[in-house]
């Protein structure tokens, strides 16, 4: 269903290696070194790209909802207030321009997701290869609309939202100039029930809105996103964490360096063996096929001049010789020599 061309010149859609998000989100806590080092994972365990995620205290909350939100009982995923942790976490503009440097030293894609329109244009200015919408924004048909003309690229993940929400949003894009969309089916519960996954809905996305599409990934362990890729997903988005008992809001529900390592190295696997619906064999198999098959043997001794019956004939390893189904081309055929029980039978046997 077509592809998408990344500013770094990478290709995404049909025929393409799936493209791998490592979604640190806040999971850097607010921690430049913590930031770096998740970065560096991120790269070793060959993701394609790091995402973040760039808000600010003033861009995404009301005040009604801070003052909702004090204190928490959770203390392994919450400290202080709602404001606390939002100032804590978000990224400056002088941070983002410090994370997309080291991303571009360390040699993988910086990615983030605007919650405004100047964080749009923070992004844009900063040379991101694409814009990633997250789900709670389906329906912004404000953010939309300034994602689209920025000219970018754009990722759009669909959870929470119903198929004429998506349609809608897609319509707004591409209304508002956007000319390369990926979408990604997207569950946003942390983690969801696998039965409510619904993979398939993947291929539903691509028939509904001709563009490709991937998976944005909210479950525990590698097995969901593997089996998205064997569905026809381009892209997987992963929360990553360097330690899942870590402080803060997604840890928990992140995928460690190993299992991030396991779904790019399998993902990578797994796609190469889709291949086509075109069958078609390799070399190596060609010559396994001379090994493994069978060729026509003689059953007893016969004397030169016999005619061959189906009762002379055998089937046995290797397969180099006369096949099994040739056999109407032999028998009734005089013999031009002598052969011994177990012999093969050649061409050149054969009057």
């Amino acid at each position: 269903m077509g592809i998408v061309k990344l500013a770094t010149g990478r290709e995404i859609g049909d025929g393409r290696p799936p493209y791998l998000i490592a979604e640190i989100g806040a999971n850097h806590n607010g921690d430049m070194g913590l930031c770096r080092r998740l970065i560096d994972a991120a790269k070793a365990a060959g993701a394609d790209a790091a995402k973040f995620q760039s808000w600010s205290a003033g861009s995404l909350i009301s005040r009604a909802e801070y003052e909702r939100h004090t204190s928490y009982s959770d203390s392994k995923r919450h400290f202080g207030s709602l404001r606390d942790m939002v100032e804590r976490y978000q990224l400056t503009p002088a941070q983002h321009r410090e994370v997309a440097d080291y991303c571009t030293k360390v040699g993988i894609d910086f990615l983030s997701t605007p919650f405004s329109p100047g964080e749009v244009d923070l992004l844009a200015g900063l040379g991101v290869p694409a814009l990633k919408v997250a789900s709670m924004d389906v329906n912004h048909e404000v953010l939309l609309g300034h994602v689209a003309a920025s000219g970018l690229p754009v990722i759009l993940s669909t959870g929470m939202a119903s198929t004429s929400e998506v349609a809608r949003a897609v319509e707004t894009l591409r209304g508002a100039g956007c000319s390369q969309l990926v979408l990604l089916h997207c569950v946003s519960i942390y983690p969801p029930d696998p039965a409510t996954i619904n993979l398939r809905n993947m291929i539903g996305l691509r028939r509904a809105f001709g563009c490709p599409v991937g998976f944005s990934d909210h479950t525990l362990g590698a097995a969901i996103p593997l089996a998205a890729i064997a569905l026809g997903a381009c892209v997987i988005e992963k929360h990553f964490t360097l330690d899942k008992g870590m402080e803060g809001w997604d840890h928990e529900i992140s995928a460690d360096l190993q299992e991030l390592a396991l779904i790019a190295a399998s993902g990578r696997s797994v796609w190469q063996a889709l291949g086509s619906e075109v069958r078609t064999l390799s070399a190596a198999e060609l010559e396994k096929r001379r090994q493994f098959r069978r060729r026509i043997v003689v059953t007893h001794d016969l004397r030169r001049g016999e005619r061959l019956r189906e009762a002379d004939l055998d089937y046995k390893r290797p397969g180099n010789g006369i096949a099994p189904d040739e056999r109407r081309y032999v028998i009734g055929r005089s013999l031009a020599r002598d052969l011994a029980a177990d012999d093969e039978l050649a061409w050149s046997d054969l009057d």
